[in-house]
């Protein structure tokens, strides 16, 4: 049976969360691969919205193991917190629904400081980061340092572990709060262990050898869906660096975040808004910062899940679709929010660039000169008619089909999906990946 790793094609916030939703009823099994809760998938069904920041957006279906993969960065109150919720509306009935990787590395309350002290002295240099400590938490992972979820359920070593961590970051995070002014106080390391370990205790039934556990229902057959986090041109290695998050978020992390080997990943969609957002700072090349980047925003809800902060809205941008489906290995895409379209009189699409005199088709790996181009842009027509009732193509008014057609040939990707409303019943799915 075929697995299906989903990604972002841009910069995050493209959908994810709808799309894993909506193909979990496909699978048996779905895992989380990266990230950590900087990441807001946001899933509409029958009218009521769930927003899930750790837990795999499979959840809302009865009867799928949702697994967090080893390549998570884990915190384990706003674990426990969004478990509680879905606890609360009879979601999450039993401990073998969930399950979590031992080896998950963890944030821990000197992370989120770390984060946000550091974050606030760069000043206008901001990167954007979400101040949740995820980026320190991955330093400390890299580093052999970090404390890891198996280390909950063990509260000697676990407040040995702690003890150590708060003694080595108290001096950092004393210079970072002079040099911004603020008051330092100590991290009490006797209470923070005590903390992590109550919530080890809550988290224990479901902490698990995930990669044995994936090994074994690749070899029974199932079919398993693998949940990225962020998007491709967030990547660390990918990504508009430095105003990337701390993972790889492509597609080929979806192996090693999990625990399986990379040939049994089969197919790869690819996730992109029919325009294009991105949050925090760095290059934006088809960004619109007038009256209609704020249309753009207002129609879209275009809010961060997890933060709230303003998305910036811009043209659909070719390029990077391009350079999503190379470096992804892209099998299809899914086009979401095409329904915000609607009302526009013309469309662009970015489908070059232009960077000192010169014709840009492929994407540049420098930050700086991504930010110097101008975007080359096609002019589409519009459309007036509203989209959520549509459930084929030949449902779409004849502007937005050939939107769509355009978008596959720019992008040189078939559109596989195309979302028009936030619901999960307002898709038009023309190709299942899960069917060979």
């Amino acid at each position: 049976m075929p697995n299906v790793v989903v990604v972002g094609a841009q910069w995050g916030d493209e959908g994810k969360g709808k799309v894993v939703d909506l193909l979990t009823q496909h699978a048996q099994v779905v895992v989380r691969f990266q990230g950590g809760n900087n990441a807001g998938h946001t899933l509409v069904v029958a009218g009521q919205k769930t927003v899930l920041h750790l837990i795999p957006s499979g959840i809302l279906h009865p009867g799928k193991v949702c697994v967090i993969g080893n390549g998570v960065v884990v915190d384990p109150a706003v674990l426990a917190q969004e478990m509680d919720g879905l606890k609360a509306r009879g979601l999450l009935k039993d401990d073998g629904q969930l399950l979590v990787s031992g080896n998950a590395a963890l944030i821990c309350p000197w992370h989120k400081q770390l984060d946000v002290r550091r974050e606030k002295l760069r000043g206008g240099g901001a990167i954007g980061t979400t101040g949740r400590g995820i980026g320190p938490a991955y330093e400390d992972k890299v580093g052999r340092r970090a404390l890891r979820v198996r280390d909950l359920l063990v509260p000697a070593r676990l407040a040995l572990k702690v003890a150590d961590a708060v003694a080595a970051t108290d001096p950092e995070l004393r210079r970072l709060a002079e040099a911004g002014g603020a008051e330092h106080v100590p991290l009490d390391a006797a209470g923070v262990s005590a903390e992590l370990s109550a919530l080890g205790e809550k988290l224990r039934p479901h902490v698990a050898d995930t990669g044995v556990y994936l090994g074994h229902r690749v070899q029974q057959g199932a079919r398993i869906l693998f949940e990225g986090a962020q998007g491709t041109l967030l990547d660390v290695d990918h990504g508009t660096y430095p105003y990337v998050t701390s993972s790889n978020c492509v597609a080929g992390n979806a192996a090693v975040g999990s625990g399986v080997g990379p040939t049994v990943l089969d197919k790869v969609m690819g996730i992109t808004k029919a325009y294009t957002t991105r949050v925090g700072g760095g290059p934006f090349p088809t960004e619109l910062t007038g009256e209609l980047g704020d249309l753009l925003r207002k129609a879209g809800d275009e809010y961060g899940a997890t933060t709230g902060r303003p998305r910036r809205c811009g043209w659909l941008d070719g390029v990077v679709l391009r350079y999503a489906a190379r470096v992804n290995g892209l099998w299809g895409l899914a086009l979401t929010k095409l329904d915000i379209l609607s009302g526009l009189k013309t469309l662009q699409i970015c489908t070059a660039y232009e960077l000192d005199g010169q014709r840009v088709t492929e994407l540049p790996q420098d930050a700086e000169d991504l930010a110097r181009v101008t975007p080359v842009y096609e002019t589409l027509p519009g459309w007036d008619e509203p989209l959520a009732g549509a459930r084929t193509l030949e449902d779409l008014p004849p502007h937005a089909r050939r939107y769509v057609r355009r978008v596959e040939e720019v992008a040189g990707v078939p559109v596989v999906c195309v979302s028009v409303g936030a619901d999960r019943g307002e898709t038009i799915l023309l190709q299942n990946p899960f069917r060979t």
